[in-house]
C-alpha cells in the first residue's frame, strides 16, 4: 500500500514534527509530524475503502513513526472479534518503541466488556516480557480495562510482580497504582504502607501522582508526602 506511504508524507508537518520530536525522544523511527486526530481520520479511511488493508497492518518493516501509529489504529479500529484481533496484536506489540504509540493504541481497542477475561489473560503473557514497551502495553491495558471491583486485586498483584527497569514501564506502573488510590483508596493505601516489591523511584512517583490529583483530599496528601522514601 504505497498510497499510504504518499498519503503520510503528503500530511508531514515540519512545525509539529519539531514538537513531537521533544515528547517521544524514545523512537527509533523517523518522523514526519502528523497529529494524532489526522491519523485517527486516515485509519477510519483506510478500513473502510480499502479491502486490503490488513497487508498495511502487517507490515514489519516500517519506517515512520506515524506509519506504526496508523497500523494500531487501523488494528484498533478494525470489527474483527478480539480473538482474530489478537493475532495482529502480538504482531504488532514489538514494534511499539515510544510511550506515544502505546498510549494511543491501547486506549483505541476499546476491550468490551464481554473479553475482559479473555484480554486479561493475553496481557499478561507480556508483564515479564524483557523489552520495555511490551511490559508497558500490559500496564496501560491495566490502567485502561481493569479498574474494577473484579479485577483491582489481581492487578495490584502483578504489578508488584513487574521487575523490568525501563523508564516507561515504572512510570506506567506509578500511574496506574495512583489511579488505583483515587477509585480505590484504601486498597492502594494498605498496599504502599506494607511490604510491596515497588523500587524507590516507583513508590516516590505514585506518591508524587496521588498528590498531584484533585481527587485526593489534603489531609492525605499530607500523609503521602510523609511517606516517601528517602
Amino acid at each position: 500500500m504505497n498510497e499510504v506511504i504518499e498519503k503520510l508524507i503528503e500530511l508531514k508537518d515540519e512545525k509539529y514534527k519539531e514538537f513531537n520530536a521533544g515528547l517521544c525522544p524514545d523512537t527509533n523511527k523517523e518522523m514526519l509530524g502528523i497529529r494524532i486526530p489526522i491519523l485517527r481520520k486516515l485509519a477510519k479511511e483506510i478500513l473502510k475503502e480499502n479491502d486490503n488493508w490488513e497487508e498495511f497492518a502487517k507490515k514489519e518493516n516500517v519506517k515512520y513513526f506515524e506509519e506504526v501509529i496508523l497500523q494500531g489504529l487501523i488494528i484498533a479500529y478494525s470489527k474483527m472479534e478480539l480473538k482474530e484481533k489478537e493475532d495482529y496484536i502480538k504482531r504488532f506489540v514489538p514494534r511499539i518503541d515510544s510511550w506515544a504509540i502505546n498510549d494511543t493504541f491501547v486506549p483505541t481497542l476499546k476491550i468490551k466488556d464481554k473479553d475482559l477475561k479473555e484480554y486479561w489473560n493475553f496481557i499478561l503473557s507480556y508483564t515479564k516480557s524483557d523489552k520495555e514497551f511490551e511490559v508497558r502495553f500490559a500496564v496501560i491495558s491495566m490502567l485502561d480495562y481493569f479498574m474494577t471491583d473484579e479485577y483491582v486485586d489481581e492487578v495490584l498483584k502483578e504489578l508488584n510482580n513487574v521487575t523490568h527497569e525501563g523508564y516507561y514501564v515504572k512510570m506506567g506502573v506509578a500511574w496506574t497504582l495512583a489511579e488505583i488510590g483515587i477509585k480505590y483508596n484504601n486498597k492502594a493505601m494498605k498496599y504502599l504502607k506494607g511490604k510491596n516489591n515497588l523500587d524507590k523511584f516507583t513508590f516516590n512517583k505514585t506518591l508524587q501522582k496521588m498528590i498531584e490529583s484533585y481527587r485526593i483530599d489534603s489531609d492525605q496528601k499530607d500523609l503521602l508526602r510523609k511517606m516517601k522514601r528517602k
